[in-house]
């Protein structure tokens, strides 16, 4: 029996009614797994029909690939991460389409949307189309932080995580094969810098607009005469990543808006998400698109009024939430990006990371802070006690926050406070329905049980 993505939704939506909610996308352990397998069927593999001519990949990689048949060809959009994953999608493309490849389209420059292109040059070199600031999806993040960088992503991910504590990335499932990651790239033929572009390829006619948002260098596909819509990873069966844990220069959020509210302006009969299943009804379809923006566009507006209100990220953080309307739309619910997450990328993206407060001008050295921390308590001994007594009454954030104090102190037992890190990172991770938020307790974890974090530095 198929199971519809609006059945998915409902299922998720369900769990999370059932549950019992700690706060923000934590909830009970049992809620937590419940949603997160349901999450799973967003990218089960399969080939999606999504009309008569359009062919949607799914759950081949992380990311999708779309195959357009046009009168004496098809065309591509996005290519997956590898040549392995694409080859497989072009096979399973190919029960329904044997005509050669005219064109490959890439939404943006993310690596598991343009890494597999050499698996469709079965015919020489197609003509490849990407906006003219094509590479720019990082945002100018430097490249000398790549180090710190790549092993914030492998936690993000969970790419290291064994197979028994593995659920899934959010928007993408867990343990892709990622060992010809980019090894099937070529760069674009056709670099498209007007917006609203339209050609005509193989008989197919094409609009390519321009879209940042979650990258800077997006553009998102219309076919007019099919009313089918490729948003790119604009939009996903989640609240969108406004901010990565990974790291990741500010993302313009007013533009991501507003790209979405482009691409409703279109009432699409068919959309199709860079990630997890296409919406096929068209109502939803346009409604989606509309909400998606309004929630982007709600956060941003509700974090202004909090900077001008003069608070800061971490009390702002805690105190936005999307409209009554919004929150349980099951394509807005957490499971990649967080508002709290978004608060604070857009506090930091428009003021830097001052608060405005005197008092966090020139903040305490940390261990000068441990110290003080420890008197305030009583002594280490009492610290330790308060950290003990934290995570037995199931208090894990603060059990977290004080072993991280205890591991500056002298006199303190580090040990135990690696141990307590390492049960409250566990114990949070199993409450937790975002997909970064757990592969990362659960990956820090791990590297903190295997010794791969320093005594000092944990």
């Amino acid at each position: 029996m198929k199971i519809s993505s609006g059945a998915i939704s409902l299922l998720v939506i369900s769990a999370l009614a059932a549950g019992t909610v700690f706060g923000g996308t934590q909830v009970d352990p049992e809620t937590a797994l419940t949603m997160l397998n349901a999450q799973n069927r967003q990218f089960e593999q399969k080939v999606v029909k999504v009309a008569d001519n359009v062919f949607v990949a799914v759950g081949f990689h992380g990311a999708n690939t779309s195959m357009i048949v046009g009168d004496d060809g098809v065309i591509i959009v996005d290519t997956l991460k590898g040549p392995g994953s694409a080859a497989k999608a072009l096979q399973a493309f190919r029960a329904y389409s044997d005509k050669p490849v005219k064109a490959i389209i890439y939404t943006h420059s993310h690596g598991d949307h343009i890494g597999g292109a050499a698996a469709f040059m079965e015919n020489g070199t197609p003509d490849i189309y990407a906006t003219a600031g094509f590479g720019s999806a990082e945002g100018g993040i430097n490249k000398d932080v790549n180090p710190v960088k790549g092993k914030r992503n492998v936690r993000q991910f969970g790419r290291k995580l064994p197979a028994e504590q593995q659920t899934n990335r959010g928007v993408a499932p867990a343990g892709t094969d990622d060992t010809d990651g980019g090894k099937g790239f070529v760069a674009p033929t056709i670099r498209i810098s007007e917006d609203g572009y339209k050609t005509v390829i193989a008989g197919v006619e094409l609009e390519l607009y321009l879209s940042p948002g979650e990258t800077d260098d997006a553009l998102f596909v219309w076919m007019p005469n099919e009313k089918v819509l490729f948003a790119g990873d604009n939009f996903y069966h989640s609240f969108p990543n406004l901010y990565a844990i990974r790291g990741t220069a500010y993302r313009d959020v007013l533009n991501w808006s507003d790209s979405v509210a482009k691409m409703a302006a279109f009432k699409p009969q068919v959309l199709v998400p860079g990630h997890t299943m296409p919406i096929l009804d068209p109502a939803t379809a346009a409604t989606a698109l509309q909400n998606y923006s309004d929630a982007i566009r709600s956060v941003y507006d509700q974090t202004v009024k909090g900077i001008n209100a003069g608070k800061g990220p971490d009390q702002i953080a805690h105190e936005v939430e999307l409209p009554a309307h919004l929150k349980d739309q099951p394509y807005l619910i957490e499971f990649y990006g967080t508002v709290p997450h978004a608060v604070r990328a857009i506090y930091a993206g428009l003021l830097g990371w001052y608060d405005g407060n005197p008092t966090t001008l020139n903040p305490l050295e940390p261990k000068l802070k441990a110290r003080k921390m420890a008197d305030l308590a009583g002594g280490t001994q009492q610290l330790t006690k308060q950290m003990n007594a934290a995570l037995e009454n199931g208090d894990y954030q603060w059990a977290l926050e004080l072993s991280d104090q205890l591991k500056w102190l002298d006199a303190g037992d580090r040990q135990l406070a690696r141990r307590v890190k390492i049960e409250a990172l566990r114990a949070l991770a199993a409450r937790e329905y975002n997909a970064p938020n757990r592969n990362y307790y659960l990956s820090y974890a791990n590297e903190l049980e295997s010794g791969q974090l320093s005594e000092v530095w944990f």
